[in-house]
């Protein structure tokens, strides 16, 4: 930045000049009316930050306060958000001073992770964000739903499941009990307070893309909310006159397998849907496994969750392990160096009594790695092995990586459905 830029948080006056740069950095056309009444539901003005080119905003970033599933518990986190420069300031260090400067505020409120959806994957690992989470997308096509018999089999006990259309907005508080139930059980879901609970029903016009206001299908049986698909549908024919309309899930999210197969079973069976697509599902989406050719699903991946460690010992600490591990890592931070430096970590794995301690230490390393590599790894997703063998990582000691990694390793796999 030159000396006339300098950073600051916005007051409300000046959110409609704010998202303003969004809308012109992301090619947007004719939504920022749209854009400002949506984010004021979820906006945190004291977490925004403007870079200023005399009085003029110039580029923006802003954080939300979430709590973050980890591996066994959870942890406070900045969701980051909102990171934009003007096509006429590119190249001139606003980015980097706007990140600089968040993650040093992320730092001094307390928070050891940072969270983000990247709209470019090239972006953000050099300031020291790892893609901690894959994500799918799902296409099936009519007549190949098909489930498996076996498909979500209930349990003993266990009452039929039963399934509710409706509008998202008059099933709320079952859609929130589902989604309170799954969430602290799922390493990088998001708690939803009100707030966002009320973002997750948002349904503008532009978002549609010619589709049908949002639908819901509601599992449930007689003593609770079980599943839910928040879907919208488009009639269509093809050349030939047969029916191909399209049915597009926007979320779903289930507590168990009969309820997923419940749904499922609905969604891929609908008339006249020649196909049915769901974006932004975990990497172990159990619809894999419960159709009867799981090729049909056509499943195409991509990044999800990013995640930055902006406190390591704090972050290491909060969540849990599959494995006993005692090691020394070399963590590199160019942006945080209270991170740098080495770390001994010692955790204990399932059943055993304690938590995992990481302290300073003089001792030689056991393995090398940065920041954006612990980050990677932070939600048990990612095999640290893998980033070893693409030279992200070294190992100073023979075995002690393969330690890490089946440590920092975790089931189920981490997902974050909602997109901030």
């Amino acid at each position: 930045m030159t000396e006339h830029n300098h950073l600051r948080s916005i007051a409300p006056e000046e959110f409609e000049a704010y998202c303003e740069v969004a809308v012109q950095a992301f090619n947007e056309t004719g939504r920022l009316a749209e854009v400002v009444g949506q984010e004021r539901v979820v906006f945190e003005f004291d977490r925004s930050i403007a870079a200023f080119d005399g009085d003029a905003i110039a580029g923006t970033t802003a954080a939300y306060t979430f709590q973050l599933t980890v591996p066994g518990g959870a942890v406070d986190a900045a969701g980051v958000t909102f990171v934009a420069v003007l096509p006429s300031h590119r190249r001139r260090g606003i980015l980097s001073a706007m990140m600089r400067h968040q993650l040093a505020d992320i730092a001094a409120r307390g928070e050891p992770v940072a969270a983000l959806f990247a709209s470019e994957s090239v972006i953000y690992g050099r300031y020291g964000y790892g893609c901690a989470s894959d994500q799918l997308s799902l296409t099936v096509r009519r007549g190949e739903g098909t489930l498996r018999p076996a498909a979500g089999s209930a349990g003993p006990g266990d009452t039929s499941v039963r399934l509710r259309g409706g509008q998202p907005a008059d099933m709320s508080t079952e859609l929130a009990q589902v989604y309170d139930s799954v969430c602290p059980h799922r390493p990088g879901m998001m708690a939803r307070d009100d707030r966002w609970r009320q973002a997750a029903l948002h349904d503008p016009e532009s978002g549609r893309r010619g589709m049908s206001p949002q639908k819901c299908l509601l599992a449930s049986d007689d003593s609770r909310p079980r599943g839910y698909a928040i879907y919208r549908t488009k009639p269509d024919w093809d050349d030939d006159g047969l029916p191909y309309g399209r049915l597009a899930v926007r979320e779903f999210i289930a507590a168990d397998g009969a309820a997923a197969a419940a749904l499922w079973t609905d969604l891929l069976t609908r008339d006249l849907i020649g196909e049915v697509t769901a974006r932004m599902r975990p990497v172990d989406d159990p619809l894999l496994d419960m159709l009867a050719d799981r090729r049909r699903a056509r499943a195409y991946l991509s990044d999800g969750l990013w995640v930055r460690l902006v406190d390591v010992p704090a972050a290491l600490t909060s969540r849990r392990y599959s494995c006993p591990a005692d090691l020394v890592i070399e963590v590199t931070d160019d942006l945080l160096p209270a991170n740098a430096g080495r770390w001994r970590l010692q955790c204990p794995g399932p059943g055993e009594t304690g938590t995992a301690t990481c302290e300073r230490t003089t001792a030689a390393a056991d393995i090398l790695l940065p920041v954006a590599a612990l980050g990677a790894g932070y939600l048990g997703g990612v095999r640290l092995g893998a980033l070893g063998t693409a030279g992200l990582i070294t190992e100073c000691r023979k075995g002690a990586l393969a330690v890490l990694s089946a440590a920092m390793y975790s089931d189920p796999a981490p997902w974050c459905p909602s997109m901030f």
